[in-house]
């Protein structure tokens, strides 16, 4: 892993980079974790904090997992929608696996005060202890920077401390790019909160906790798969504007919720000024897509791939 590894990003910045004229932006340092030891300190409270609850199990109402961690965990963006429960006596249930994936499982969880319906909220928790964690960090990471060198070794070496710190990461990432794009109107889930490598987001989807469908698993119609497209264009061209690309773009880190698009898997998203790769992960966003809508008889005619390549290397000052 090379020293500029973790190098800050303008995930942080609160003025949008498409208020700039030059493409040379101010650095921001990333929100580093305190740490204690093998773990993390936020991991290491939050440990400690499931213990306490497995203690006072049987104090729990309604058959919940453990209190609320709100006050325990760093807070979506203001003003907050009205559905989100910040009371300190509401508790949490888990309701099972939305989702599996190499670094992050999603669970289903419901959060709300005791003899209340509460709300569905989707809890995406980052795994430390997976042997291939982030097999792909390197490229997303160029332009970022982590200044203490015995952290970088220890992500290098990819010790327990290591891996945590990493996931760690990950999930800072993903929460502050959540923050940033909600804040400014992107089609993104809310991000209520983050507690070490968990993170809660608004769930997309119905109240009975049917997840909404991925993009993968539509079948629109003419009509709809048109206005899907422009959905997509829309979205890459309010993150260029900002200066980042998606990273991963494809059909299965999209969700339709209710005829929406909205993108969701965000922890590796690019400052495609500050990454050397930046113009490459745009067309790879770009082609990723554009395939699949091809795939389903949506003609070069409609998508422009290279005429939408070009405005948005453009809208992200590139060119």
């Amino acid at each position: 892993m090379r020293q500029h590894e973790f190098e800050d990003f303008d995930l942080f910045d609160d003025q949008p980079a498409r208020r700039r004229k030059s493409p040379r932006r101010g650095r921001f340092d990333e929100p580093e974790p305190t740490r204690s030891g093998r773990l993390t300190e936020a991991e290491r409270v939050r440990l400690a904090k499931l213990r306490d609850d497995a203690y006072t199990e049987n104090q729990l109402p309604d058959g919940a997992d453990r209190w609320s961690t709100w006050d325990d965990a760093e807070h979506g963006p203001s003003p907050r929608p009205d559905w989100v429960v910040t009371e300190l006596a509401a508790v949490d249930t888990d309701l099972g696996v939305l989702k599996t994936g190499k670094e992050a499982d999603v669970h289903l969880l419901r959060r709300g005060l005791p003899g209340t319906p509460g709300t569905l909220l989707a809890a995406k928790r980052y795994r430390s202890d997976e042997h291939k964690l982030f097999h792909r960090d390197a490229g997303y990471l160029e332009g970022r920077r982590m200044r203490r060198s015995r952290e970088m070794r220890a992500m290098a070496q990819r010790s327990a401390f290591g891996r945590n710190l990493i996931a760690e990461q990950w999930a800072v990432a993903e929460f502050a790019a959540l923050g940033r794009l909600w804040t400014l109107g992107a089609p993104v889930p809310y991000p209520v909160q983050r507690e070490g490598t968990e993170l809660l987001l608004e769930f997309l989807g119905e109240e009975d906790g049917t997840a909404a469908p991925r993009l993968a698993q539509v079948r629109p119609d003419p009509d709809e798969l048109k206005d899907l497209w422009f959905q997509a264009t829309a979205a890459l061209e309010l993150l260029a504007a900002e200066g980042l690309a998606h990273g991963d773009l494809s059909a299965y880190n999209l969700l339709v919720h209710r005829g929406r698009l909205m993108v969701i898997d965000l922890p590796q998203v690019v400052d495609v000024v500050a990454n050397p790769g930046g113009a490459e992960f745009l067309a790879r966003d770009v082609r990723n897509l554009a395939g699949w809508f091809h795939g389903r008889g949506l003609g070069e005619h409609v998508t422009r791939t290279e005429e939408l390549l070009a405005e948005l290397v453009s809208a992200a000052g590139l060119s």
